[in-house]
């Protein structure tokens, strides 16, 4: 009898351990696969793809589902939110530009009209002040186009040294008038994958702003390329950047203590906006033995 009773205690140990395993790997599976769900949701949510999480049961991952679910409705509902008031201040900058292209016009061409009369200093005024105007018209309308994603840039093989020469060439005028020089050693055959004609833009920006607070002076440009990214800088020999201007240098509208008297504060913002859409980084400082210097990084991945 004692031993019939261990050969039944034993099989009934044998049964439970048996019921114990097959529970603890169900029960591990079971948690693994809802973990693997979750992840998988959470993936979907970083591109921009999840759906309705919809509930798996009652269990220990029930709160933490409902959670994730809330949260990512919160973000969401964030997101779309942001979304709708950048689109409002891309349309409301839009709509400015497009107010003050008529009365510059108007007084273009009544400009035009009284100049054929006669000549006058007041007038030249107002004609500076009126191209100053298109500009602030003309910047808007492309930062609009910025800020509502409508400006495409292309993605084209675009020659370093080229850029850099383009560049000056467009602004031989004011360097011929502010008796300045752009310096453009050729470093060799280097390639940043680009749209020409705005990163051009961005380049000209950062040798107008070298060029207005250094005039009569060198605009030094230096490329290299390394693994990871292509650098370029523009600096000048002037004073340098205030300190307490470097921090706002390329905020919208910001003019800095040393601003020119025919600056509105976009150019320097744009450069960053078109340098960053390009996958690159910008960033000003002053150069340890004087003047100002643009440090540009676009990077191959």
């Amino acid at each position: 009898m004692s031993g019939q009773n261990i050969l039944f205690a034993a099989i009934g140990f044998t049964v439970g351990m048996l019921l114990y395993i097959f529970t603890y790997f169900y029960r591990n599976k079971a948690e693994a696969m809802r973990i693997q769900a979750l992840a998988e949701y959470l993936e979907q949510v970083n591109i921009g793809k999840a759906v309705i999480l919809s509930t798996s049961g009652e269990d220990d991952f029930s709160k933490l589902e409902d959670e994730i679910y809330k949260t990512v409705t919160f973000l969401y509902q964030t997101k779309d939110s942001a979304v709708q008031a950048k689109n409002n201040f891309a349309q409301n900058l839009s709509n400015i530009a497009h107010q003050i292209k008529t009365p510059i016009t108007a007084i273009s061409l009544s400009i035009q009209m009284i100049k054929q009369e006669y000549k006058s200093k007041h007038l030249e005024q107002v004609e500076k002040q009126l191209l100053r105007l298109t500009h602030l018209e003309e910047t808007l309308l492309v930062l609009s186009r910025l800020d509502a994603g409508t400006l495409l840039l292309q993605k084209n093989e675009v020659d370093v040294f080229t850029l850099l020469v383009l560049a000056a060439d467009n602004l031989q005028e004011l360097l011929v008038n502010s008796c300045s020089f752009i310096d453009i050693p050729e470093s060799g055959e280097m390639t940043i994958i680009a749209d020409l004609d705005w990163t051009m833009e961005a380049i000209m920006n950062l040798m107008k702003n070298c060029m207005e607070h250094n005039p009569g002076g060198t605009i030094h440009c230096y490329y290299a390329q390394n693994p990871l990214y292509t650098e370029i800088r523009i600096w000048d020999d002037g004073e340098g950047f205030a300190k307490e201007d470097i921090l706002h240098l390329f905020e919208r509208f910001y003019r800095g203590k040393n601003a020119g008297e025919g600056g509105i504060g976009i150019g320097l913002s744009l450069a960053k906006e078109i340098v960053e859409r390009q996958n690159g980084t910008i960033r000003a400082i002053n150069r340890p033995d004087g003047g100002a210097l643009f440090e540009i990084h676009f990077y191959s991945h």
